[in-house]
């Protein structure tokens, strides 16, 4: 990757972050206070070539600057380092024949409604887990634990959905 890309990938970083910690946090949805995890979209979106180490370190800075201001101390940055660690494994589970064309991103406008819905529903569903299991740290509430899961699994892929639509349509 050039300077270009690394100054879309910082840019991308601070608008997320910023979205995510000045507006989405402040929406609660449900019983349980559900909130969606926007930021996460972050590791969605960058691009296939992007090495491992390079993921997870992406995925812990992002998680570590979301819990720098919504104070909670290692959440995310755990949650999100396991949606890193679990990315590749996904983009093989999913991969075409022929495999990625070389610069090209996982953006729903490059690889269809269909493959983008199952890529980011596995990866939301990964960091929505662990970010629960760690909030919870057993299994003592785990029908509302699996309920948190699920509702901002869907409230996240809604979101990121939404976005894909509006932001990264000519991308």
């Amino acid at each position: 990757m050039d300077l270009k890309a690394y100054g879309k990938i910082l840019s991308m970083f601070l608008i997320l972050l910023l979205i995510q910690v000045m507006v989405i946090n402040n929406i609660n949805i449900g019983v349980w206070g559900v909130t969606p995890m926007f930021y996460t979209l972050f590791v969605l979106a960058l691009p296939f070539e992007t090495p491992r180490w390079v993921l997870l370190v992406f995925g812990f800075v992002m998680g570590f600057a979301v819990d720098v201001f919504c104070d909670t101390p290692g959440l995310n940055a755990g949650a999100t380092t396991m949606m890193a660690f679990a990315r590749p494994w996904v983009l093989g589970v999913l991969a075409p024949r022929d495999g990625y064309e070389h610069g090209t991103r996982p953006y729903l406008m490059h690889m269809g409604f269909i493959w983008y819905l199952y890529y980011s529903a596995a990866l939301v569903m990964i960091h929505s887990t662990a970010y629960y299991i760690l909030d919870v740290f057993g299994f003592a509430h785990f029908l509302k634990t699996l309920g948190q899961i699920i509702l901002t699994t869907i409230f996240t892929e809604i979101f990121i959905i939404f976005s894909q639509y509006i932001a990264f349509r000519k991308q």
